[in-house]
């Protein structure tokens, strides 16, 4: 029964004693305490305290508090002005100039505009009844032309909070400032009321004591002093987060609950600076949905949708509350600094980094060329080698452009080809004219920012697919400009900073995807991010000192809340969530956005949502994904899908009605809607071989899909639903009907969106007629072949089919499906021919009006079967009521029965089936060299887990010599052609041409073999294979770049040796295949270990260990 919202609040508010912001120290509490200092609550009508004369955001942040504070305890804070003796506010409406952040940048870097005003926050002050109150502003002049860079002669601006002008007083509890900006924090700092030291040089750090007597009249105050604009914004939504106001308050609906006050602890915080400098997002891709989205709340510009700052504000924010500062703007048909001048201005204002991404130079978006570069002359062609007079005269207009804001602005350097290509030139010719590109960019920024060190400016060059290459065939990049390596679009690290790379001044940094269009397919639809994965990534890019960029492609923003929050907050402490801490984080982030007291439920959701959700992605599920008869898998999948669907919405019925929303927007949605779309395309793949085998259940199965495929839009149309849609098209992404048609070089199936979510063929069979070969079929595990009658998959005329084989080490059933498919019901039995032979249900009634298909279980009674070592073969007769199956003789079922038998005390991975299949976290041993052995990654791949060598530091293991992972195996088949394929993660060689990921194998005292996946590839495209690995999750599910051949003509005991050379090889899966694999997905379920296993108690039906008796 469903708790009723109050009281559950109730309860919910009372496990809150003392609430931190994720990952961050308490400095508030919510439980009352007499000894501290009360900030909010009942009785209390407290104020903020700042300075008019601080930045504009942070004082902005201050007003976000206050109301912050109203959230919680249904009572703003005010926010008063510390007007001092030396107060330089003007109390006429006059501009003054006011000092570039300077210190929002590397040292050294300043802004001198060469006319006119500096942007900046300004102030009024203005007589009320009430008193004196100021009114704080940001002044800029808009940009006026885009071909030539003219602006306004009319300063426009950004009006701000509202401060009372009233002295410090009893009212005061918190006091806020900027170091070198705030007056008032100058005051304390030079009173001695706080060291202030820790901060000087200190990017982004922040100081929140409790300190008394700070000020006259007040007795006791929360001091929060940036040492940054930056710095100061997070210590004011640090003290948000902890009352209890989620960053994604907006964003994801996150409520905020109600408490009865809030107190200050006593404890002292000093932050220190994010592990990365630069943390943001690239809003991209954001066709069809994010752009439907703000077609429906935003005013349409001159070019275009309504990508303006009434909208970015809103991202800016959303930044600023999850620690970040950095943001690549839409740019697919958006032009930021075009589309709404205020744009540029309004970034600044909040305090963010803006740049371009990685195809953009300049500050300049690729539209604008398409606008506004005819007029510059030329060719027209965006072709430095041909125009580069007007593509410099193109760069400086952007260089002018962001100059007024350069402190706030990170320049993207180089350039690709038209249209995120790459350049129409050779290898070598394009390495010559980039180096001209960047060369003449840099004198651009050397004539614009006159004065400045080019040094100075913080730039960055995305090697990005071709570009990489470029760079590792000698070009060029000048050491203060920022190598800001890139993924495979995919999740893949290509490169991490080495050798002398890790002394550059301008570092490195990690541009990173959870969203992409592109080869093999699109990914855009919903969350399909394993988290442990990114934390696997990203820790490689933090040790190895990628740490000055960090920048995520998110897409349309929704619905990727939870790997946006995750990746920004490794990028501010990475040392907190190192290697295995996504767990801890996940359990962090439920109990922030939810309850404590589901957070272990959530997060574990959560968790294996990633998983499941990034086995395949939605857009590359096809109807042959997952084998519909091999090993239970499709079964399997759908049972995990159901499992986690009924968990999910066990935790939504226990939520109080004010997070059920924002619950279903980031967890239930992508539960149900992922699960809704493997079932409809496993669905189909069964109607697919029910149709073949003339099943009267294909038409019900065509049915189910088709109401799945229903069930898809009304999970879609409920998210579009919410608070009266507010989130309208957000979900409008198609994820159902990718050409599959189209075969390319490298992949099959077109990679771009369909136009319409479409279903796969269904078919559907004539009920109304009679099979030839009867009113009921047979069909066993293991084959798409049906009796009685002919098909394409057994001999014509043929009556005999086999299961797979059993024996003690295998699964403890296997199945044979009885089906109707005619009009007609029969009443038949199963009936095996040795008593140790078991059948479940042995009779049945099948067809007609009432007679159902039946799945029967067929089982050994291996106290009873023939003593080891003996193989046999048990027919199963299949009788029937009905008087003939057709002009074909009645079915015989085949149970190959292998009673094999390994020594009792035997501890390794006992072969069945021709086969051995092994969770490579179970490794019979792991050994450790000089400190270095294999580590497992908890929850990761495509079944349980993966097993990575440790510490990522580590230098180049020998085959042979260095730590090795042994797994203890028995076989009883003798052959001279074992293949042993290993699933991998589908890493690069991130470290270089010289540090190629390479492992070594071998069984016993056999040389090993060294396998290296990945080739040392160069230029725009990726290695033989990639495209298959990447849509597999996993090198060795497609091809044979994993696969090795070993003699194993020796039956017994033998031990395989698996050697990984370098850090960032992660192993998922081991199977050795003697003959008996079977096509399928996931491969094998994992295969019977002694001394954890027992015969006879082994399930070993599935991947997953989950029940499957009632199938689609």
């Amino acid at each position: 029964m469903r708790s009723t919202s109050s009281t559950f609040l109730a309860a919910f508010t009372a496990l809150l004693p003392a609430i931190a912001a994720l990952g961050q120290n308490a400095t508030v509490t919510t439980k009352a305490d007499s000894s501290l200092l009360q900030l909010a609550g009942s009785g209390i009508s407290g104020q903020i305290l700042v300075s008019s004369e601080d930045w504009w955001g942070v004082i902005r942040a201050a007003d976000d508090l206050a109301h912050d504070f109203g959230r919680i305890t249904g009572k703003n804070l005010t926010l008063g002005n510390w007007v001092s003796s030396n107060s330089t506010n003007s109390t006429s409406s006059k501009r003054g100039n006011v000092e570039r952040a300077e210190d929002a940048a590397p040292k050294g870097w300043q802004d001198v505009p060469e006319s006119g005003p500096q942007n900046g926050p300004q102030s009024v002050t203005r007589a009320t009844a009430a008193g004196s109150q100021t009114t704080v502003y940001y002044w800029y002049n808009p940009v006026t032309s885009f071909i030539n860079y003219t602006l306004a002669q009319t300063a426009s601006n950004f009006t701000g909070p509202t401060l009372l002008n009233n002295a410090p007083n009893k009212k005061t509890v918190i006091i806020v400032g900027t170091v070198d900006k705030s007056t008032l924090i100058t005051q304390l700092g030079n009173s001695g009321k706080i060291d202030l030291s820790e901060l000087k040089n200190c990017w982004e750090c922040f100081i929140s004591q409790v300190v008394e007597n700070p000020l006259p009249g007040v007795a006791k105050a929360l001091v929060i002093a940036g040492a940054d604009t930056r710095g100061t914004i997070y210590g004011l939504y640090d003290i948000s987060e902890q009352i209890g106001v989620s960053p994604w308050n907006w964003w994801a609906d996150v409520p905020a609950v109600k408490k009865e006050g809030v107190w200050a602890l006593a404890q002292r915080k000093f932050q220190k600076s994010p592990t990365v400098r630069y943390r943001g997002i690239f809003i991209n891709d954001e066709q069809p949905a994010l752009t439907n989205w703000i077609d429906g709340n935003y005013q349409r510009g001159k070019y275009g949708a309504g990508f303006n700052h009434y909208f970015y504000p809103r991202v800016f924010e959303l930044l600023l509350r999850l620690r970040a500062n950095y943001l690549w703007p839409a740019m697919w048909g958006s032009m930021f600094g075009v589309d709404d001048e205020a744009n540029q201005p309004i970034a600044d204002a909040y305090g963010i980094v803006m740049g371009t991404s990685h195809t953009e130079p300049m500050a300049r978006a690729t539209n604008e060329w398409n606008r506004f570069g005819k007029p510059l002359g030329g060719n027209g062609q965006w072709e430095f080698d041909t125009n580069n007079k007007s593509l410099t005269e193109f760069f400086t207009v952007g260089a002018q452009r962001a100059k007024p804001y350069g402190a706030n602005t990170l320049f993207t350097m180089a350039m690709r080809g038209s249209g995120d290509t790459a350049l129409l030139l050779t290898e070598q010719q394009a390495i010559e004219v980039l180096q001209n590109v960047v060369t003449t960019q840099r004198e651009v920024l050397g004539k614009v920012f006159n004065g400045t060190d080019v040094s100075d400016i913080p730039q960055m060059w995305c090697l990005y697919k071709e570009v990489q290459s470029y760079y590792e065939k000698g070009l060029d990049v000048p050491e203060d400009v920022t190598l800001l390596w890139a993924d495979d679009n995919w999740g893949n690290i290509r490169r991490l900073p080495v050798g002398k790379e890790l002394d550059r001044v301008g570092r490195a940094g990690i541009y990173y995807h959870v969203d992409y269009v592109g080869d093999p397919r699109n990914y855009k639809w919903i969350n399909t991010i394993q988290l442990e994965k990114t934390t696997e990534q990203m820790h490689h890019a933090y040790e190895r000192q990628a740490d000055r960029i960090w920048i995520l492609n998110v897409g349309d923003l929704k619905p990727l809340e939870i790997p946006i929050n995750h990746f920004l907050d490794l990028a501010y402490d990475a040392e907190k969530w190192g290697q295995g801490s996504t767990s801890e984080w996940l359990k962090a982030w439920a109990s922030r956005d939810f309850t404590p007291e589901l957070s272990d439920r959530i997060a574990k959701v959560v968790s294996t949502y990633g998983m499941y959700a990034a086995r395949r992605k939605y857009e590359l599920i096809q109807w042959d994904t997952y084998s519909v008869v091999n090993y239970n898998e499709a079964d399997a999948i759908i049972a995990q899908w159901q499992a986690l669907a009924v968990e999910a919405q066990s935790i939504y019925d226990k939520l109080p009605v004010e997070f059920q929303p924002s619950f279903y927007e980031m967890v239930l949605q992508p539960v149900l809607g992922g699960g809704v779309v493997n079932m409809i395309h496993i669905g189909a793949g069964k109607n697919r071989m029910y149709a073949q085998q003339r099943r009267n259940s294909a038409n019900s199965v065509a049915d189910k899909v088709r109401d799945w495929f229903s069930e898809d839009h009304k999970l879609t149309q409920r998210y579009h639903d919410l608070f009266n849609g507010k989130w309208n098209h957000m979900l409008d992404q198609t994820h159902l009907g990718y050409d599959l048609s189209w075969h390319g070089a490298l992949y099959d199936g077109y990679w771009q969106q369909p136009m319409r979510n479409t279903l796969p063929p269904l078919s559907y069979v004539q009920s109304l007629e009679t099979s030839l070969a009867g009113n009921i079929g047979v069909s066993p595990e293991g084959t798409n072949a049906s009796v009685a009658g002919d098909d394409a998959w057994h001999d014509n005329s043929g009556n005999t089919l086999k299961v797979p084989p059993m024996d003690p080490y295998g699964p403890k059933t296997r199945w044979i499906d009885i089906f109707a498919r005619g009009t007609a019901g029969c009443q038949w039995t199963a009936s095996p021919v040795a008593p140790y032979v078991k059948v479940t249900p042995n009779t049945g009634f099948t067809g007609g009006n009432n007679g159902t298909d039946y799945r029967v279980l067929v089982s050994i009674d291996w106290s009873k079967a023939p003593p080891a070592p003996n193989s046999t073969v048990v027919n199963i007769n299949i009788t029937s009521s009905c008087p003939t199956w057709g002009n074909f003789p009645a079915p015989i079922i085949q149970v190959p029965v292998n009673n094999m038998a390994a020594p009792a005390d035997f501890r390794g991975f006992i072969e069945s089936d021709k086969h051995i299949s092994i969770e490579a976290a179970h490794a019979t041993r792991n050994t450790s060299v000089n400190g270095v052995s294999y580590a497992v990654l908890s929850n990761y791949g495509r079944t349980l887990s993966g097993v990575t060598l440790s510490p990522v530091l580590a230098e180049t293991q020998p085959v042979g010599t260095g730590p090795v992972l042994e797994y203890d195996i028995y076989t009883f088949t003798n052959t001279t052609a074992a293949n042993v394929t290993l699933y991998l993660s589908p890493s690069h060689n991130n470290l270089g041409f010289a540090r190629p990921l390479r492992y070594g194998i071998a069984f016993d005292a056999e040389t090993p073999k060294i396998i290296q996946p990945t080739s040392n590839y160069t230029g725009q495209d990726y290695p033989k294979g990639w495209n298959q690995a990447v849509a597999d999750g996993a090198w060795g599910v497609s091809g044979n770049m994993t696969t090795t051949k070993h003699d194993l003509s020796v039956k017994g005991k033998h031990t395989l040796r698996i050697w990984v050379e370098q850090p960032g090889m992660t192993v998922q899966k081991v199977v050795v295949d003697l003959g008996g694999v079977r096509a399928s997905y996931l491969g094998p379920p994992e295969s019977f270990l002694g001394g954890r296993d027992s015969v006879g108690m082994y399930e070993g039906t599935n991947f997953a260990g989950v029940g499957v008796e009632k199938p689609l």
